[in-house]
């Protein structure tokens, strides 16, 4: 939200569409992550990077912010890359304020073998090589490993085991996982 009074002007549309750092309540530890989601979001698609993940951590005695960016492309993440969404980041999240708490930002890659845990992931990775952690086992096994199908508008993660497709509501798995045979 940005302030009342300041005003947009109408006759420069462009302006509307820039991101603009503001100053949020300070959320519950639960809600940090999704507000610092909302913040980063917009600079990670001005970037040309997929906004993975953002986990807000706490480490030993450390507070961590980790910020977990893809490419789009088949290129993948770089040292270079991670450090310009951190420089875009910063002056954001310095205005934006939304941790009390002093704390580490990281800005890190998912890597090759990666967790699925937004409906997103799961449509990026539709076809490729994963595994499947239940809670609770099934057909007498708690790891399933496959190619996945996707995720349906109800939660229900579908993949194929050894030709046959099985399916698990999401209530049911504890962890989705890419895997990558070296």
């Amino acid at each position: 939200m940005a302030d009342e009074n300041q005003k947009m002007p109408a006759d420069k549309p462009e302006q509307a569409k820039k991101v603009i750092a503001r100053r949020v309540p300070n959320p519950g530890r639960s809600r940090i992550a999704e507000v610092v989601r909302e913040l980063a979001q917009p600079l990670a698609d001005e970037l040309g990077y997929m906004l993975w993940e953002v986990a807000f951590v706490k480490e030993g005695a450390d507070h961590i912010l980790r910020v977990t960016i893809d490419s789009l492309g088949e290129e993948g993440i770089t040292v270079d890359d991670c450090e310009k969404m951190s420089h875009a980041l910063d002056p954001v999240l310095d205005e934006a304020d939304p941790i009390e708490c002093s704390y580490l930002l990281e800005v890190e890659s998912p890597g090759i073998e990666r967790e699925l845990t937004r409906p997103e992931h799961f449509d990026y990775c539709e076809g490729v090589k994963v595994e499947v952690r239940l809670f609770a086992p099934v057909d007498g096994s708690r790891v399933f490993t496959g190619i996945l199908g996707g995720m349906d508008g109800e939660g229900n993660i579908t993949v194929e085991v050894n030709g046959t497709d099985k399916v698990f509501p999401r209530a049911a798995v504890s962890k989705v996982r890419t895997v990558f045979d070296f």
